[in-house]
């Protein structure tokens, strides 16, 4: 699998933000992504050094529209810790 197909987007939430001071970056992975390919693709595509990923799987959410109604998608999202000598990751500066 290429690094850009495991991790999806980055999750911008105020959880998410509080954590950035702390250096640990949340993403929307792909759900058969492990922790070890998790980690050597933020690795590869940020140029940076992982420390260790704590991995969630996200139930979808009821939706209605009208009298219809679905769920969302499930999903996994990765919460990747940096080790404390690596740089940040450039496109989370401006958030905090």
């Amino acid at each position: 699998m290429n690094a850009r197909d495991i991790i999806i987007a980055p999750v911008i939430t105020e959880k998410a933000v509080a954590a950035l001071p702390e250096k640990k970056y949340t993403f929307r992975v792909d759900k058969n992504a492990n922790k070890i390919e998790i980690a050597k693709a933020v690795e590869e595509i940020f140029d940076v050094r992982v420390a260790k990923v704590n991995t969630i799987n996200m139930k979808g959410h009821l939706r209605r529209m009208g009298r219809n109604e679905g769920y969302t998608s499930d999903w996994k999202k990765a919460i990747v810790t940096l080790k404390p000598d690596s740089k940040t990751i450039e496109f989370f500066d401006g958030m905090f």
